[in-house]
């Protein structure tokens, strides 16, 4: 037994060593990518203010200032595009479904090209009004400083994907100021396993980068409310109820986005640049009406967790910004999912919990904390994610007390579209991509 011990101990020792390399360069990874996207988020607040004031500036005229806001959206939304369609990268899009396909070994890894227009074309899109959120873009810039930084240290290929990973985490992780929620995606939603290699690395280059991102974006959550209390024993059915109408609600929002993605890429007579400025047009006519609800969706979202919107509203500003968001993803252009899931989710849950109030009365919760609860909900039934949702909206609102409604929602929102047969929206986004782009190992 003792030689048997010794005659392994130089391969456990290999491995310790190999470890170590691989936590050090995911902190550097981590520290990177958390400068990067840090500075990405600051960019796209700058870009909000900018749009903002420009369609402030317009309205001083009535058809010639219309025009210059639209043809301000079109250009961006189309340079953008034009941006991804020059470099050859896989920029298109959220970029998590080419991640995932890159740590299954279906893909190569994007050379760093993809990083300056990951981050140009997701600033014009995103910028100019589209409805697609700063974390999608984020992520597949973490993946990519990580391979790049496989690359330069000659990781082996396990180290390789796995630094892939922890900069993907990492990037989410700063786009939302949720370390646990980064390092939990990986796991969850990129790797679909526990390997503890993979923990390490997601674990280590998430705290670097928000240890590094917090200098520049603070500490707070994203997301200001008042403390909620904890839900009354009686009200765990209707969040279960609110689970199921997530559930729906996200079946229709997968078949949307893939639907408008699929009539998209086949209309083929239209050149891309030019489908994109038509979607630029449609988006700036809505910025010019409605301001506030173009761009990623933050200020809607704490919107509805302080009660700021009436009911009367709430229902027309959920179908604008639900079909807003699968018509921005069909651009093409560079932009996630998930804030845009974020504020749908925060938007059903308020209106959920309103009404229950005004029919039940006293129901055990505040609508805000329907609010909350619906972020995760909603985030379960179109990623088939769970864990990852509610450690998210737990972070983005320092949500603590509402984990139990958040799990009966979860449930029920994750079991309506498994009954349905609705793939998760990445699994979709993945196979349409693989379909696109030449199949070789990395």
């Amino acid at each position: 037994m003792n030689s048997l011990d010794a005659a392994e101990s130089p391969v456990a020792e290999v491995g310790r060593r190999g470890l170590a390399g691989l936590a050090l360069l995911s902190l550097v990874t981590g520290a990177g990518t958390g400068l990067a996207v840090a500075c990405f988020r600051l960019a796209l607040e700058r870009a909000d203010v900018y749009r903002d004031a420009l369609i402030a500036w317009a309205h001083q005229w009535s058809v010639f200032g219309f025009v210059i806001v639209i043809a301000a959206t079109a250009a961006a939304t189309a340079l953008a595009v034009w941006l991804v369609r020059w470099s050859g990268q896989p920029a298109e899009g959220s970029g998590i479904p080419h991640v995932e396909a890159v740590i299954d070994r279906e893909l190569p890894a994007a050379s760093f090209l993809l990083f300056p227009v990951k981050f140009v074309g997701g600033l014009l899109a995103i910028g100019a009004g589209l409805a697609l959120g700063r974390e999608g873009p984020s992520v597949q810039m973490g993946a990519n400083l990580g391979s790049v930084w496989a690359k330069i240290f000659r990781a082996s290929d396990a180290d390789h994907l796995a630094l892939v990973a922890a900069g993907a985490g990492a990037g989410l992780a700063t786009a939302f100021n949720a370390p646990i929620a980064g390092a939990v995606f990986v796991l969850e939603e990129l790797v679909r396993r526990f390997d503890p290699r993979m923990a390490v690395a997601a674990l280590s280059a998430s705290a670097a980068a928000i240890t590094v991102a917090r200098l520049l974006i603070g500490h707070e959550p994203d997301f200001n409310l008042e403390v909620l209390p904890y839900a009354g024993f009686s009200s765990g059915i209707l969040f279960a109820v609110l689970g199921i109408l997530a559930g729906c609600a996200g079946v229709a929002y997968n078949r949307a986005i893939m639907g408008l993605r699929t009539l998209s890429d086949r209309a083929t007579r239209w050149h891309p640049e030019l489908r994109a400025a038509v979607i630029g047009i449609a988006v700036g006519g809505v910025a010019w009406f409605a301001p506030r609800l173009v761009g990623g969706g933050d200020g809607l979202t704490q919107a509805c967790l302080v009660g700021k919107v009436g009911l009367a509203i709430l229902p027309l500003v959920f179908i604008i910004r639900f079909l807003l968001g699968p018509v921005s993803y069909a651009a093409g252009a560079p932009g996630g999912l998930f804030a845009p899931m974020l504020v749908l989710g925060a938007q059903m849950g308020l209106t959920f919990g309103v009404l229950c109030h005004s029919v039940l009365g006293d129901v055990g919760a505040p609508p805000i904390a329907f609010a909350v609860v619906g972020m995760a909900a909603f985030f379960a039934a179109v990623v088939r994610a769970p864990v990852t949702g509610i450690v998210l909206s737990i972070e983005l609102t320092a949500g603590f007390n509402q984990l139990l409604p958040m799990l009966w929602a979860c449930f029920a929102a994750m079991a309506i579209p498994m009954m349905l047969g609705n793939p998760p929206i990445y699994d979709s986004l993945k196979e349409r991509l693989l379909r696109l782009l030449p199949h070789r190992e990395p």
